[in-house]
């Protein structure tokens, strides 16, 4: 599952550092943080991997 936006990426890369151990739990906040709780490891790299260039920075929900 690809991320659809720029900021979802960055939540996404920022709860797979926490995963790796690379940075604290305490630190996520938001999206990065249910991202951390609800996803797994592969699930997490499937979408912080792809390029970020092609994607708007934020996509509405609705």
């Amino acid at each position: 599952m690809p991320a659809k936006s720029a900021a979802q990426q960055k939540a996404a890369g920022a709860a797979l550092s926490a995963r790796r151990g690379e940075t604290k739990v305490d630190e996520l906040q938001g999206a990065s943080k249910e991202m951390y709780d609800t996803m797994s490891e592969d699930e997490l790299e499937k979408m912080a991997s792809a390029s970020r260039s092609d994607k708007p920075d934020h996509v509405d929900d609705s």
